[in-house]
């Protein structure tokens, strides 16, 4: 049988969106009255269709069943987990690199007390949850020795890990085991759980909630010719097995985020695809997280308008991101992304 995948499409916020549930006229995404849709696109390898959600029921019976297996995903209500509250949209991660040569923030915060003034300052903002990293994976960098990676933020993690909810950006379970142990409450491993053999086995000890996200090779290679044959549905059929593969060996709980991972193996094409039709994940039944803030494809889209802190790029890829229901966004500038959302979120009530 041929393979579909159903994007949810034609997003309603608010109120708006309340009115339209309550009079049947379109779905909540995860429960969530305030954001829904009345159209999916179905797409394959070698096709796109959309079409109304009340149109669904005249397709091919083997069609209408795929369709509406990816729709009970789709509307189902998430668990919340990590001091993450998935009716609320977006919930915010805040980025700390405690590294010397991060590509944003390298050698900003791995100082004396500053990493913990800026963790603070991001969760006193309304950051979710901190994600702190000990190693760079921006493009070009290369690995680093365990003990190096630990040291860098054992302090901090020590001193708010049970305090304020943290989210651990390592690839190495070593690393993984000494956060948990302090009160880490997601790991978030760029390799999409691929470069340490013996992570699998420490998330399934510990039950610890964890990201998996999509990156093409290492940080040193990534950015060189990333290649596809449909970045979009390759990115879903990664993540797709990968859940399979988890399932298979034993990790059952669904606290579980997905990130396709912007700037891991993308060229601006691939970016740009992905966050256009970011909500295809849905369909997958886990919360997405994107990490847009402050990336490369805001300097290739806006050339001579570029600055280094890219926080106008970031607000406007967010709100569009948000308004997919994307339920994550990982963000720098916690602040200023807030006050973005705010604004919006005031003048479509």
């Amino acid at each position: 049988m041929k393979r579909y995948y159903t994007r949810a499409c034609n997003f309603y916020y608010g109120n708006e969106s309340k009115l339209l549930v309550n009079n049947n006229k379109s779905i909540p995404l995860n429960g969530n009255k305030k954001i829904s849709f009345d159209h999916i696109e179905i797409i394959s390898r070698t096709l796109k269709k959309k079409i109304s959600v009340k149109k669904i029921n005249s397709l091919t019976k083997s069609l209408r069943v795929q369709i509406k297996i990816d729709l009970k995903k789709i509307r189902a209500k998430k668990k919340n987990f990590a001091n993450l509250n998935f009716l609320k949209v977006p919930n915010l991660m805040g980025v700390l690199n405690l590294t010397p040569d991060s590509f944003s923030d390298g050698g900003k915060f791995n100082i004396g007390n500053k990493g913990l003034k800026y963790a603070l300052k991001m969760f006193n903002s309304g950051a979710n949850i901190i994600d702190i990293g000990g190693e760079s994976t921006r493009p070009g960098s290369k690995t680093i020795d365990n003990e190096v990676e630990w040291k860098r933020i054992e302090k901090l993690i020590k001193s708010i890990g049970k305090k304020i909810p943290i989210s651990l950006d390592t690839r190495k379970s070593e690393v993984m085991k000494k956060g948990i142990k302090y009160g880490v409450k997601i790991i978030n491993d760029v390799s999409g759980l691929n470069y340490d053999s013996e992570t699998i086995n420490v998330l399934k000890k510990y039950k610890t909630p964890f990201v998996i996200q999509h990156s093409q090779g290492t940080p040193e290679k990534m950015q060189i010719k990333p290649r596809y044959k449909n970045e979009l549905l390759d990115i879903y059929d990664f993540f797709e097995d990968k859940i399979k593969f988890l399932r298979k060996i034993g990790i059952q709980h669904n606290n579980i985020i997905i990130d396709p991972g912007i700037g891991f193996g993308k060229n601006l094409n691939h970016n740009i695809n992905l966050i256009s039709n970011i909500s295809i994940f849905h369909s997958l039944g886990f919360p997405i997280l994107v990490g847009n803030s402050r990336k490369r494809f805001i300097k290739e889209i806006v050339g001579k308008n570029d600055t280094k802190s890219r926080i106008g790029g970031t607000v406007a890829s967010s709100i569009y991101l948000m308004m997919q229901g994307v339920q994550i966004l990982r963000i720098h500038d916690v602040n200023e992304l807030l006050q973005g959302v705010k604004v919006f979120k005031e003048m479509i009530k």
